[in-house]
């Protein structure tokens, strides 16, 4: 059963165009996400979902009923907005029941309901207390009983975890999460942060400029990128300009050239009909790389290339490498581990091998210029910072 039907949606803002030809079907129940830079339209699209914003085509389809015209005041939708918007002269028990008050709701089922809602969010024994004397955690609960109490079909959450800090957005995650399989409703849900809408997200649709250029489950878009953009926006990656040079079956062999003399070919499931001689993209997570300082044995199912580790970046978790492989600078996670005590860390400047299974790249149909190198531009200036640090 289908919630919410998007269909050809446009606005501009004096010629500016935000959101360009959208076209979504969200499930009833589902998670949904809309991922983006600033600027990419997400935010636009939520507050035309909700009525704030007037399209300049196309549709809003809310179960069999054309919401386009409606004012915001008879959408069954609610809005959780990055302020949370709490009203700071009300306790907290009077916030959660404004809703049922504009609606002449008895006082009795007030109650009732009220404490019912502060319940789900753990929130019962602050109903006395004013905005001002909770955390930015306890206000965003509040925030979303307010929402859920007069019974929405879609709950719209433009980036409500921005004003938090780390920990307490990771906690508030899972909260929403619980909130979420306890109402069983349609949550929609806007975000700039990866991390938020791959960990909370049934389907993520990733925008740029104005268009939804993928949608998927979240490991779906990870692993299965459509587009450089995507590859990059989504987690890290490695992109290698690539020439096929052989089609067999359901694999593509590809050879992508370093410049110093190595090359290698992939032997990857595609998802487009390449054709030989085409050049494209291949991406590489850092993860799946696999970096030592002797040449791995049995290279049957595996790329094998020599480097030399150009910077060290320590990371907590793991530590980053970016090692130079003739022109091509390839950048490495390795998970910290000590499997060997005496195991000696990798130092900067030491000769390595790189290796990972024929099966961890994905290819994108699109060229990759060259001058974009292989290293997201965002995460430059910090890895020069880590040259010559430590790594376990």
């Amino acid at each position: 059963m289908t919630e919410i039907r998007i269909e050809n949606l446009s606005k501009d803002f004096d010629g500016f165009l935000a959101v360009d030809d959208v076209n979504i079907a969200i499930p009833f129940g589902e998670l949904y996400s809309f991922l983006g830079p600033s600027g990419c339209g997400k935010t636009t699209l939520l507050r035309m979902i909700a009525g704030f914003e007037i399209p300049r085509s196309g549709r809003i389809v809310l179960g069999e009923q054309d919401i386009t015209d409606l004012p915001p005041y008879k959408r069954p939708v609610n809005t959780i907005f990055q302020n949370y918007s709490l009203f700071p002269h009300m306790t907290v028990f009077d916030n959660v029941a404004f809703g049922l008050h504009i609606r002449k709701t008895p006082r009795e089922d007030i109650r009732a309901q009220v404490h019912k809602m502060l319940a789900l969010v753990k929130m019962e024994d602050q109903a006395s207390k004013y905005p001002a004397q909770l955390s930015g955690g306890q206000k965003q609960r509040i925030a979303i009983a307010r929402a859920l109490i007069n019974e929405p079909k879609v709950l719209l959450l433009d980036e409500p975890l921005a004003a938090l800090d780390l920990k307490l957005r990771q906690h508030m995650l899972i909260e929403l999460m619980n909130i979420h399989d306890a109402v069983g409703i349609t949550f929609i849900y806007v975000t700039h942060d990866q991390s938020e809408a791959m960990s909370i997200s049934d389907r993520v649709a990733v925008m740029e400029n104005g268009r939804i250029v993928q949608s998927g489950p979240p490991d779906d878009i990870y692993e299965r990128p459509a587009s450089i953009f995507s590859a990059y926006f989504i987690g890290e990656t490695n992109l290698f300009s690539a020439e096929v040079v052989g089609l067999e079956d359901e694999y593509v062999q590809l050879k992508c050239d370093s410049g110093d003399g190595q090359s290698f070919e992939i032997d990857s499931t595609f998802h487009f009909t390449p054709v030989l001689g085409q050049k494209l993209t291949v991406s590489l997570r850092p993860e799946k790389i696999a970096i030592t300082r002797g040449k791995p044995g049995n290279q049957d199912d595996f790329n094998v290339l020599r480097g030399t580790i150009e910077d060290i970046l320590y990371l907590g978790t793991h530590t980053q490498y970016i090692v130079k492989v003739g022109k091509l600078r390839v950048r490495v996670f390795s998970q910290h581990k000590r499997v060997y005590f005496d195991e000696k860390a990798l130092d900067w400047e030491e000769p390595v091998w790189l290796f990972w299974h024929d099966t961890d790249t994905w290819l994108i149909n699109e060229i990759h210029e060259p001058d974009q190198g292989n290293i997201n531009p965002e995460s430059v200036g910090s890895i020069q910072r880590g040259k010559r640090a430590g790594a376990n």
